[in-house]
Order: structure tokens, then C-alpha cells, then sequence
């Protein structure tokens, strides 16, 4: 009986630290926010590992996945998102944009669910993905010098994300990647079958891209590392076509 909801209170442990991400980031702390999504999507991730090496996937479970992504990877990158825009003017209309996610990212996991086309691959951006982006930017507003390192430094990336041009850009961003969520786009999966370079090179290639782009911006590079993830997976999409 233990051994069936050890998946379930994996997915807890997501559904817990989304929760208290969008506390941090209400009020404004938006580094612990971001790395209690990380946290979460690594329980997100090892909640379905386990259910697959334990062999007791349910229903259940799928249904509780899905809830516990609307709060950790839905309603907390919209409050990180909302503190960002809030930074600008104080309280200002645009900021409301923010919560839009949270029902891009709820309509995308019902959508998921239903989907039997999604076993291999994904159409569509992956939610916890998006949330990636946000978590990333969250932290360099915070902690610039965490999104830099010596190879390559980004001097004020702090003030480049709350400048005046960035409003625009952000909320088109954040626009942009709720449409990718429920869009019908083809996106890259990472399951690997085998691990040999054959059949396997626009994995190896996303994964290459990703890592580099990590080492040579620091955590700002997992923001990038996720439009390189939706860049290949477009370019992929269209030379299908």
C-alpha cells in the first residue's frame, strides 16, 4: 500500500513547493519563489520516474500530476511574472496579464491528458518548460550575478529586465508562450530509446545547445536553453512540412 503512493506524495511534494512559490513571490521574493519551482518540477519529474520503476501508475495519479503543475508550473511562474511587471510602475493594468498563464497552463494539461498522441513527443509547449523561463528571469532580477559567470558576463542584466522596453517585451513573451502551450506545434521529446547518435541527433543537438548555453550565461541561460528547445523544435516542425 506504501509502496503505491510513493508516486503520489512525490507529486505532493511538487503540488507543496508550488504553493509556497507563489507565497515568496507575492511577496516579492522572488529567488526562493524560483527555486521552489525548480524543486517542484524535479518532484514533478521523479513522481512519474518512480510510478514507471515501481510499476503502480493510476488514474489517480495522472489527475493529481496534472493539478499539482497547474499551481508549481501555472500559478506560481504568474506571480513571478506579476512582481516583474509590477516593478515597472508600481500597480499598473499590464501586470494582470500575468494571470493569464495560470488558465493557458490548466487548458494545456486537460488538453495533455486526453491527448493520445502526446506518449513520444509533445504538441505544444510542456507547462513546467514555460515555467523554466520565468523561474530563470526571476532569479537574475533578484541575483544578477548569478546569471553570469566569467566566460561570458551580461553586466546589468538586473536593469535590462526591469527597463522600460523590457514591459513590452516580457508580456509579449509571456503572451507568446501561453499560445505555445496549447498550440498543435510538434516540440521535441527526450526519450531516449537507445542512446547511440543515430535516431538520437536532435536530442543530442537540443541537449548540446541547452548545456552550453547554461555554461556561458549561468542561470539566465536556462531561459535561453528553453527558446533554443522551442526555436529546434519550430525548424523541426517546418522542414516536416
Amino acid at each position: 500500500m506504501i509502496r503505491k503512493q510513493i508516486p503520489n506524495l512525490l507529486t505532493l511534494c511538487n503540488l507543496t513547493c508550488g504553493a509556497l512559490a507563489a507565497y515568496m513571490a507575492a511577496l516579492g521574493w522572488l529567488h526562493r519563489a524560483a527555486l521552489l519551482m525548480m524543486c517542484g518540477i524535479l518532484f514533478d519529474f521523479f513522481d512519474g520516474f518512480a510510478a514507471r520503476m515501481l510499476k503502480v501508475s493510476s488514474p489517480m495519479g495522472k489527475e493529481l500530476d496534472s493539478l499539482a503543475d497547474v499551481v508549481t508550473s501555472g500559478v506560481a511562474p504568474a506571480f513571478i511574472l506579476f512582481r516583474m511587471l509590477m516593478c515597472y510602475h508600481g500597480w499598473h493594468y499590464w501586470a494582470l496579464v500575468a494571470f493569464l498563464m495560470p488558465a493557458f497552463a490548466a487548458y494545456r494539461l486537460a488538453k495533455f491528458n486526453l491527448d493520445e498522441r502526446q506518449h513520444e513527443s509533445f504538441l505544444g509547449l510542456p507547462v513546467p518548460s514555460n515555467a523554466l523561463i520565468w523561474a530563470a528571469l526571476g532569479i537574475c532580477v533578484v541575483h544578477p550575478d548569478w546569471a553570469q559567470v566569467a566566460l561570458l558576463p551580461v553586466p546589468g542584466i538586473d536593469r535590462l529586465l526591469l527597463s522600460n522596453a523590457a514591459l513590452i517585451v516580457l508580456v509579449a513573451v509571456s503572451m507568446l508562450t501561453n499560445i505555445l502551450m496549447v498550440s498543435e506545434l510538434p516540440m521535441l521529446g527526450l526519450k531516449f530509446k537507445t542512446f547511440g547518435w543515430k535516431g538520437n541527433e536532435l536530442k543530442y543537438i537540443l541537449l548540446i545547445g541547452a548545456a552550453l548555453l547554461m555554461v556561458l550565461f549561468g542561470i539566465f541561460g536556462i531561459a535561453l536553453a528553453i527558446l533554443w528547445y522551442i526555436l529546434l523544435s519550430v525548424i523541426t516542425s517546418t522542414k516536416r512540412c
